[in-house]
Protein backbone atom coordinates (compact mmCIF):
# COMPACT_ATOMS: atom_id res chain seq x y z
CA UNK A 1 0.00 0.00 0.00
CA UNK A 2 1.06 3.22 -0.87
CA UNK A 3 1.76 6.29 2.20
CA UNK A 4 -0.11 8.81 2.02
CA UNK A 5 1.45 12.21 3.45
CA UNK A 6 -1.22 13.36 5.81
CA UNK A 7 -0.96 16.74 7.62
CA UNK A 8 -2.59 17.62 10.92
CA UNK A 9 -2.21 21.06 11.73
CA UNK A 10 -3.94 20.79 15.15
CA UNK A 11 -3.53 23.72 18.28
CA UNK A 12 -6.75 25.41 20.21
CA UNK A 13 -9.19 27.09 18.87
CA UNK A 14 -7.87 30.71 17.13
CA UNK A 15 -4.46 29.69 16.74
CA UNK A 16 -4.71 29.98 13.60
CA UNK A 17 -5.10 26.21 12.04
CA UNK A 18 -7.11 27.04 9.32
CA UNK A 19 -4.66 29.82 8.00
CA UNK A 20 -2.08 27.36 8.32
CA UNK A 21 -3.23 23.85 6.87
CA UNK A 22 -4.52 26.24 3.82
CA UNK A 23 -1.21 27.56 2.86
CA UNK A 24 0.46 23.72 3.18
CA UNK A 25 -2.37 21.99 1.18
CA UNK A 26 -2.02 24.88 -1.82
CA UNK A 27 1.70 24.41 -1.61
CA UNK A 28 1.90 20.84 -1.85
CA UNK A 29 -0.98 20.38 -4.17
CA UNK A 30 -2.94 18.55 -1.52
CA UNK A 31 -6.74 19.03 -0.75
CA UNK A 32 -7.47 20.45 2.44
CA UNK A 33 -9.77 19.25 5.22
CA UNK A 34 -11.60 21.87 7.69
CA UNK A 35 -12.05 19.56 10.51
CA UNK A 36 -15.08 21.78 11.77
CA UNK A 37 -16.94 20.93 9.09
CA UNK A 38 -16.92 17.46 10.04
CA UNK A 39 -18.73 17.58 13.00
CA UNK A 40 -22.01 16.38 13.91
CA UNK A 41 -24.41 19.05 14.27
CA UNK A 42 -25.04 18.17 18.43
CA UNK A 43 -21.35 18.91 18.69
CA UNK A 44 -21.93 22.68 16.74
CA UNK A 45 -24.83 23.32 19.17
CA UNK A 46 -23.04 22.34 22.49
CA UNK A 47 -20.20 24.99 21.13
CA UNK A 48 -22.05 27.25 20.24
CA UNK A 49 -24.36 27.07 23.54
CA UNK A 50 -20.74 27.34 25.24
CA UNK A 51 -20.22 23.75 26.42
CA UNK A 52 -17.05 22.21 25.90
CA UNK A 53 -16.95 18.80 23.99
CA UNK A 54 -16.12 15.56 26.07
CA UNK A 55 -13.71 12.66 24.75
CA UNK A 56 -17.41 10.90 23.78
CA UNK A 57 -18.04 13.93 21.47
CA UNK A 58 -15.07 13.83 19.95
CA UNK A 59 -14.13 10.00 19.14
CA UNK A 60 -16.87 9.83 16.14
CA UNK A 61 -15.73 13.02 14.72
CA UNK A 62 -12.28 12.21 14.85
CA UNK A 63 -13.06 8.49 13.02
CA UNK A 64 -14.92 10.46 10.69
CA UNK A 65 -12.29 13.00 9.84
CA UNK A 66 -9.81 10.54 9.52
CA UNK A 67 -11.21 8.18 6.94
CA UNK A 68 -12.34 11.11 4.86
CA UNK A 69 -8.42 12.45 4.74
CA UNK A 70 -8.02 9.26 4.15
CA UNK A 71 -9.99 8.73 1.10
CA UNK A 72 -8.76 12.36 -0.52
CA UNK A 73 -5.76 11.23 -0.18
CA UNK A 74 -5.92 8.04 -1.88
CA UNK A 75 -6.52 10.27 -4.81
CA UNK A 76 -4.11 12.74 -4.50
CA UNK A 77 -1.03 11.53 -2.39
CA UNK A 78 -1.93 13.26 0.84
CA UNK A 79 -4.56 15.69 2.56
CA UNK A 80 -4.03 18.36 5.28
CA UNK A 81 -6.07 18.76 8.11
CA UNK A 82 -7.22 21.17 10.30
CA UNK A 83 -7.80 19.56 13.82
CA UNK A 84 -7.77 20.45 17.30
CA UNK A 85 -5.99 17.32 18.39
CA UNK A 86 -5.47 18.46 21.53
CA UNK A 87 -5.15 15.10 23.43
CA UNK A 88 -2.31 12.30 23.19
CA UNK A 89 -5.32 9.76 22.79
CA UNK A 90 -6.57 11.84 20.06
CA UNK A 91 -3.76 12.10 17.90
CA UNK A 92 -2.49 7.93 18.35
CA UNK A 93 -6.52 7.67 17.07
CA UNK A 94 -5.56 10.09 14.12
CA UNK A 95 -2.02 8.10 13.54
CA UNK A 96 -4.31 5.08 13.72
CA UNK A 97 -6.63 5.91 11.74
CA UNK A 98 -4.97 7.32 8.70
CA UNK A 99 -1.92 4.55 8.75
CA UNK A 100 0.51 7.30 9.99
CA UNK A 101 0.38 11.25 9.58
CA UNK A 102 2.38 14.12 10.85
CA UNK A 103 1.18 17.05 12.96
CA UNK A 104 2.06 20.81 13.21
CA UNK A 105 0.96 21.66 17.02
CA UNK A 106 0.12 25.41 16.43
CA UNK A 107 1.13 26.96 20.13
CA UNK A 108 0.77 30.75 21.70
CA UNK A 109 0.08 32.31 24.85
CA UNK A 110 -3.58 32.30 26.05
CA UNK A 111 -4.18 36.26 25.54
CA UNK A 112 -3.26 36.73 22.48
CA UNK A 113 -5.17 34.00 20.92
CA UNK A 114 -8.10 34.79 23.02
CA UNK A 115 -8.02 38.23 21.07
CA UNK A 116 -7.79 35.99 17.82
CA UNK A 117 -11.17 34.18 18.97
CA UNK A 118 -12.58 37.70 19.90
CA UNK A 119 -11.83 39.36 16.31
CA UNK A 120 -13.13 36.84 14.59
CA UNK A 121 -16.72 36.55 12.92
CA UNK A 122 -18.91 33.96 12.01
CA UNK A 123 -17.58 31.18 13.69
CA UNK A 124 -19.73 28.78 16.73
CA UNK A 125 -17.06 28.58 18.90
CA UNK A 126 -17.01 31.27 21.01
CA UNK A 127 -14.09 32.72 23.28
CA UNK A 128 -15.10 32.03 26.65
CA UNK A 129 -14.54 28.35 25.81
CA UNK A 130 -10.98 28.93 24.75
CA UNK A 131 -9.81 28.01 28.53
CA UNK A 132 -11.39 24.70 28.44
CA UNK A 133 -9.18 23.71 25.68
CA UNK A 134 -6.11 24.69 27.52
CA UNK A 135 -7.47 22.93 30.18
CA UNK A 136 -7.22 19.55 27.75
CA UNK A 137 -4.13 20.59 25.82
CA UNK A 138 -1.58 17.60 26.41
CA UNK A 139 1.63 18.85 25.40
CA UNK A 140 3.08 16.45 23.30
CA UNK A 141 5.75 13.40 24.41
CA UNK A 142 9.51 12.85 23.41
CA UNK A 143 8.24 10.26 21.55
CA UNK A 144 5.85 11.95 19.31
CA UNK A 145 8.40 12.09 16.20
CA UNK A 146 5.88 12.71 14.07
CA UNK A 147 5.09 16.08 15.54
CA UNK A 148 6.14 19.57 15.62
CA UNK A 149 5.68 22.41 17.60
CA UNK A 150 5.09 25.78 16.20
CA UNK A 151 4.47 29.17 18.04
CA UNK A 152 1.70 31.47 16.81
CA UNK A 153 3.79 34.32 18.47
CA UNK A 154 4.39 35.71 14.59
CA UNK A 155 2.38 36.98 11.68
CA UNK A 156 0.74 34.57 9.79
CA UNK A 157 3.30 34.62 7.33
CA UNK A 158 5.89 33.66 9.90
CA UNK A 159 3.99 30.86 10.70
CA UNK A 160 3.36 29.50 7.23
CA UNK A 161 6.89 30.08 6.04
CA UNK A 162 7.98 28.17 9.43
CA UNK A 163 5.68 25.05 8.80
CA UNK A 164 7.32 24.88 5.25
CA UNK A 165 10.91 25.01 6.51
CA UNK A 166 9.96 22.11 9.70
CA UNK A 167 8.03 20.05 7.16
CA UNK A 168 10.92 20.73 4.21
CA UNK A 169 8.02 21.67 1.98
CA UNK A 170 9.01 23.71 -1.32
CA UNK A 171 8.24 27.30 -0.65
CA UNK A 172 6.56 27.35 -3.87
CA UNK A 173 3.12 26.46 -4.75
CA UNK A 174 1.92 23.90 -7.05
CA UNK A 175 0.51 24.71 -10.09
Amino acid sequence: MKTLDIIIVAGVSGCGKSTVAKALADTAGYPFLEGDEYHPADNVAAMAAGTPLTDEMRWPWLTRLASSAVDMAQESGGAVISCSALKRAYRDLLRTQTGGCRFVLLTGERDLIYARMAARADHYMPPTLLDSQFAVLEAPNADEIDLIELSVEGSSAQVIKQAHIELNFDLHPKA
